[in-house]
C-alpha cells in the first residue's frame, strides 16, 4: 500500500497546485448557489456524508433511470490540461482516469447516485452489490447474463480471476493494492510474481470460480467494505483473451458504453459508441451521446475563457476534471447565465498543517499552532469561498458521519487564527522549540501558502524558517522519514466513502516509512487498537470506532492542523445537458451527460 498512498497524495496535490476549485452541493445540483456562508454550507453538506446502502437485484439491473429531457445524438467535446495517467484499470487510481473509466469499463460493482448526496453500491457486471458470509470473511458475486466486451466476446469468471491476478504482475504499479493486500496480504506480489499470466494461479482457498458465472472471494478477515473498494475504477475488468500486458495502457478493450476510437498521446483521445455494451445490464450509466472528443493540453485558464464565452464547440464543451480559473471566478458568478453552467461540491480532500512529530514532539506547540493558522488567508489564496471552507476537523464533508460541529480548536469561529490562545499556550515555550522549520512546494500555490503560514505564526511569536522543496517532488521529499522539514501541509482524500481509507493511510503507526502517507509519523497505541477493530466491524459499529479514533487523534495527539476543505467548482456549455454534480467523484456525474440539441 505504500507507493499507492503517496501517489494519492501527490495527484491531490497536483490537482490543487493547478487551482482546483470547488463548491458545496445542494439537493438536485445542477449548479447555482454560491457558497458565501461556510456556515450553511457545512450544514448542506450532511447531504454529502450520507451512509453508503449495499442493493439488492432489483436495483442493480439495467437500464439506468432515464434523465429527465435527455436526447441522443452528438459529440461532446471534453477539455482537459493533462493527459490521461493511465488507461489500463490495473493502473487507473487518480481522478482524470477515474473518470474516463467511467465511460469505457466496468467493474463488479459501481456506485450509483440520486443528485441529493444519497451513494449506494450496486452490481454492475455483477447482478448485485454481493452477499456476504461467514462473518463478511467471504462474499459471492454472480455476473449477469449476456455480458459482452467491444469485441463481442462473453465476459465470464475467467476474466474476473483474471483481472484480479494481473494486478500481482510487477508491471501494474499505480493502482490500488486493498483487494490484492487483503486476499494474499502486504507481499502479496510474492504470491502470484508472474500475475497468473503462466501456470500458476490463486488457490480457491483464496479466490474461487466454480464456474462461469460465480466468484467467490475468501478473506482472513471480516472485509465490510468490499462492495465499495470493487467499486473502483482501478478493479475494473481486463478480458483475458486480449490483455497484451504492458501495451494495453495505450490500447484498452471496453466493456463500458464507449470505446476508444484513436489516441494520439498527450494530444487527444475520440470515444464512439461500443455497439455490444446492453443498457439492460447497467444500472447507472447512458449511452447518450455518440461519442466524446478529449483535448489535451488546454489549460485552466483557457477552459474557462471558452466555457464562459460559449462559441462554436464550446457550447458542446465541459471540464473533466478542471475547474474554474481562479482568476476568472468573478466573471462566471457576476452573469447568471453563465453561473448557471455550474456544479458545485464539496471535494473529498482536507488540507492540514502536517507535523513531523519526530522533530516537533512538545504537543503545547503543536496545539499553539493549531489554534495560530489563518484558514481565512489560505482559503483566499484557494478563490475564496468557491475553493475551500474552513476546516474545523480532519474529517472530510463526504465522509459518511461527518460532524460539521465537531470542532475542538474553535476553527470556525476564529477562522483568521485564535491568536491570544496561541500565545497563551507559548508563553513558557523554550525559543528552541518555537524556531520550526516549514516545507512548501515551489508554485504559485505553494508560495501563497508559504505567506500566509509565515505571518500567522509570526504573530505567535514562532521563527518559521521556510524551505522549498520542487512540485513535482514535493510529496517524495516530505514524504521520507528522516526528512529536514518541522511541518508542510498535506492532503488526503477518501477512496471510498469510508473512514477506513482516510484514517488507516495518514495515521496508522505501521504505515511510518519513506513513500507512505502517515506525513506526521503518528504512533499512538490507542489509535492503532481502534483502527484494528474499527476495519472489521460493520459499518454501523465502525462508525463509532472510526469517530473515536478520530478524536483521540486530533485532540489527545494533534499531527495536523485542520485548514480547509477543498471545494469543486466546474464549468459546461450551454448546450450540455444531463450535468449536476457527483458525491462520489468530486465532479459532474459523466454517467448522465447528454447535448440538448
Amino acid at each position: 500500500m505504500k507507493s499507492l498512498n503517496s501517489r494519492r497524495a501527490r495527484a491531490i496535490l497536483v490537482a490543487i497546485a493547478a487551482g482546483s476549485l470547488a463548491l458545496t452541493g445542494c439537493s438536485e445540483n445542477t449548479g447555482g448557489s454560491s457558497g458565501k456562508d461556510s456556515k450553511e454550507d457545512q450544514k448542506k453538506a450532511k447531504e454529502q456524508s450520507q451512509g453508503v446502502a449495499y442493493l439488492d437485484a432489483a436495483a442493480s439491473s439495467g437500464p439506468a433511470e432515464e434523465v429527465p429531457g435527455a436526447k441522443s445524438g452528438g459529440t461532446v467535446t471534453v477539455y482537459q490540461e493533462s493527459a490521461l495517467t493511465h488507461m489500463d484499470p490495473g493502473q487507473i487510481y487518480v481522478s482524470d482516469a477515474g473518470q474516463f473509466s467511467n465511460l469505457v469499463f466496468r467493474g463488479l460493482t459501481n456506485f450509483q447516485e440520486d443528485g441529493k448526496g444519497n451513494v449506494a453500491v450496486v452490481g454492475d457486471l455483477a447482478t448485485d452489490s454481493g452477499k456476504a458470509s461467514n462473518d463478511n470473511k467471504t462474499w459471492t458475486f454472480t455476473l449477469k447474463d449476456d455480458l459482452k466486451d467491444q469485441n463481442g466476446n462473453p465476459i465470464n469468471s475467467a476474466d474476473v480471476r483474471h483481472t484480479i491476478e494481473r494486478l500481482y504482475a510487477e508491471f501494474i504499479f499505480d493502482g490500488p493494492t486493498f483487494l490484492q493486500s487483503w486476499l494474499s496480504g502486504a507481499d502479496y506480489r510474492k504470491a502470484l510474481p508472474d500475475g497468473g499470466f503462466g501456470d500458476k494461479h490463486l488457490p480457491d482457498s483464496v479466490l474461487e470460480t466454480p464456474d462461469d458465472k460465480t466468484i467467490v472471494f475468501h478473506f482472513d478477515k471480516p472485509r465490510p467494505d468490499l462492495p465499495m473498494a470493487l467499486a473502483m475504477p482501478g478493479y475494473s475488468i481486463v478480458p483475458e483473451e486480449t490483455d497484451t500486458k504492458e501495451k494495453y495502457d495505450q490500447a484498452p478493450v471496453a466493456t463500458g458504453p464507449y470505446k476508444i476510437a484513436e489516441f494520439k498521446a498527450g494530444k487527444s483521445l475520440k470515444l464512439v459508441k461500443n455497439e455490444n455494451w446492453d443498457p439492460k445490464t447497467d444500472a447507472v450509466r447512458h449511452q447518450y451521446v455518440d461519442g466524446w472528443n478529449f483535448q489535451f493540453g488546454v489549460t485552466e485558464s483557457t477552459q474557462t475563457k471558452r466555457l464562459i464565452a460559449d462559441q462554436g464547440d464550446s457550447k458542446n464543451a465541459i471540464q473533466f476534471t478542471g475547474t474554474v480559473d481562479a482568476t476568472q471566478i468573478q466573471d462566471v458568478i457576476g452573469d447568471p447565465e453563465v453561473k448557471k453552467r455550474t456544479i458545485q461540491g464539496y471535494a473529498p480532500y482536507v488540507m492540514q498543517l502536517s507535523f513531523n512529530m519526530d522533530r516537533v514532539k512538545n504537543k503545547t506547540v503543536r496545539d499553539a499552532i493549531t489554534y495560530a493558522v489563518n484558514s481565512k488567508s489560505l482559503i483566499a489564496g484557494e478563490g475564496g469561498a468557491y475553493g475551500g471552507d474552513v476546516a474545523p476537523n480532519l474529517f472530510a464533508p463526504t465522509l459518511p458521519g461527518y460532524d460539521a460541529t465537531y470542532d475542538p480548536y474553535g476553527r470556525l469561529k476564529t477562522p483568521q487564527g485564535n491568536i491570544e490562545k496561541a500565545k497563551e499556550l507559548l508563553a513558557d515555550v523554550p525559543a528552541a522549540e518555537k524556531k520550526l522549520v516549514f516545507a512548501y512546494a515551489n508554485s504559485e500555490a505553494g508560495q501563497k501558502r508559504k505567506v500566509a503560514i509565515e505571518d500567522a505564526l509570526g504573530k505567535v511569536g514562532i521563527d518559521v524558517v521556510s524551505k522549498e522543496v520542487d512540485s513535482a517532488s514535493y510529496y517524495e521529499q516530505i514524504g521520507k522519514v528522516n526528512n529536514p522539514y518541522d511541518m508542510y501541509i498535506t492532503g488526503w482524500g477518501q477512496d471510498w466513502p469510508s473512514p477506513a481509507t482516510v484514517v488507516t493511510p495518514v495515521y496508522d503507526g505501521e504505515l511510518i516509512g519513506d513513500g507512505q502517507s502517515n506525513y506526521s509519523h503518528i504512533n499512538d497505541a490507542k489509535v492503532q487498537e481502534l483502527i484494528n477493530k474499527a476495519i472489521t466491524q460493520q459499518p454501523e459499529e465502525a462508525a463509532k470506532t472510526w469517530d473515536e479514533a478520530h478524536k483521540r487523534i486530533l485532540e489527545e495527539v494533534n499531527p495536523a492542523a485542520p485548514l480547509w476543505y477543498v471545494k469543486q467548482f466546474q464549468l459546461y456549455g450551454s448546450n450540455i445537458g444531463g450535468a449536476r454534480y457527483s458525491t462520489e467523484s468530486s465532479y459532474m456525474d459523466i454517467t448522465r451527460v447528454f447535448l440538448k440539441s
